[in-house]
């Protein structure tokens, strides 16, 4: 009994002299020209490495291990890299497609499912050792991709103007549910918070396609119809992104497309409440955590400037102006922190969100989207 309390003890001090962290506070920032992950703390706002060696991330994402420890890197060669925050280092890489457009994690994180360009489809693994389960071909490329409650899967296809979807309880035998014929050229997506509805914006006319996932038998519905009806369309230089952090308590902040406005729309009703003039054509609209205000960037040639509406007077309230090339907005779990990335100065700004003054650049080598940990337990992220 001596000698096991003594080996108990020596175990105990080793383990002493090991720096222990969590993950809760971590993120990764993408470095699109190099290929490489910068793996950053927010609680001090600092560097803690680099890993290298991803491939193409010149339009990367990358979803979370429910513990936050692993990050799952979608890159445009096609390439799926699991990426280990703790050790700062890859823990394995596959090229399971030409070109991937992103992808997503099943709410119980044993699998893992990246979303196809070429040859479209999307192809499901076991998240563990990213062992290939099972592939759902489309014939389409494929966009928007989300994770819904159920271990489904919620995506659009841009070719063929219909969303899918994918049920994968079984994933070896993953069963599919097509809604067809809801628009012209869906380019992206987002689930709601609660799980309930999935929301397609539509690049090939004014709109959007929304459906209810809580019913048996799930339809499209149009939404937003000819919101830009009897004016001329501007330009696009940048499509716009919709993910689930556009929602801010009741309602939904969406881009217009070719227009410098942001639509609002009510979730209860889905209809539209109000329209806010911004400063270019939307890209990212991002809500913060809690919904108080949401943060908005552009596409060229107004890409070097950031504006901050306030939720309840539906109004902007201030101009930041970062730097040049402004690509993606973050948020720290609990919304103190807004950090944002500027590709031409190389740097990722951190503001206090309170104040809306700058705390802390930190160099990044032309720096794309920013990912906090604290996506693992949000739903459609």
């Amino acid at each position: 009994m001596k000698r096991l309390w003594i080996l108990g003890f020596l175990v105990i001090a080793g383990c002493s002299t090991v720096s222990l962290r969590g993950t809760g506070d971590l993120g990764l920032v993408v470095e699109r020209a190099s290929g490489s992950l910068l793996l950053v703390e927010t609680t001090g706002r600092s560097v803690l490495g680099k890993i290298s060696g991803l491939g193409d991330l010149s339009h990367a994402s990358l979803v979370y291990s429910r513990d936050g420890r692993y990050a799952y890197v979608f890159g445009r060669d096609g390439g799926m890299t699991k990426v280990d925050l703790l050790r700062a280092r890859i823990e394995r890489r596959i090229v399971q497609s030409g070109n991937a457009i992103g992808g997503a994690i099943s709410q119980d994180g044993k699998l893992v499912v990246a979303a196809n360009y070429k040859p479209g489809g999307i192809r499901i693994f076991d998240s563990r050792t990213l062992e290939m389960l099972s592939e759902v071909p489309t014939g389409s490329k494929v966009v928007g991709i989300a994770d819904a409650p159920g271990n489904r899967f919620v995506f659009s296809l841009f070719d063929a103007g219909e969303i899918w979807i994918v049920d994968a309880s079984d994933p070896r035998t993953p069963q599919t549910t097509k809604i067809r014929e809801i628009g012209n050229q869906p380019y992206d997506g987002l689930v709601t918070p609660d799980g309930r509805y999935y929301l397609a914006g539509l690049f090939g006319e004014d709109g959007l396609a929304l459906v209810d996932l809580w019913q048996p038998e799930p339809k499209a519905r149009r939404i937003l119809d000819g919101y830009g009806r009897g004016q001329e369309p501007l330009p696009v230089y940048k499509m716009p992104h919709l993910r689930g952090w556009a929602i801010a308590g009741r309602y939904a902040f969406l881009p217009a497309i070719g227009r410098h406005e942001v639509l609002v729309v009510d979730t209860q009703s889905w209809t539209e409440v109000t329209r806010i003039p911004v400063y270019g054509q939307p890209v990212f609209v991002v809500a913060q955590p809690g919904g108080r205000r949401v943060w908005v960037n552009f596409a060229f040639p107004h890409n070097g400037r950031v504006q901050v509406i306030d939720v309840p007077e539906m109004k902007k309230i201030a101009d930041l102006d970062p730097g040049r090339v402004i690509l993606h907005i973050e948020f720290t779990p609990r919304g103190e922190q807004g950090w944002v990335s500027s590709r031409d100065d190389n740097v990722v700004v951190v503001y206090d969100t309170a104040s809306l003054k700058e705390l802390a650049r930190l160099p990044s080598q032309n720096p794309s989207g920013i990912f906090m940990t604290s996506r693992a337990a949000m739903t459609g992220f």
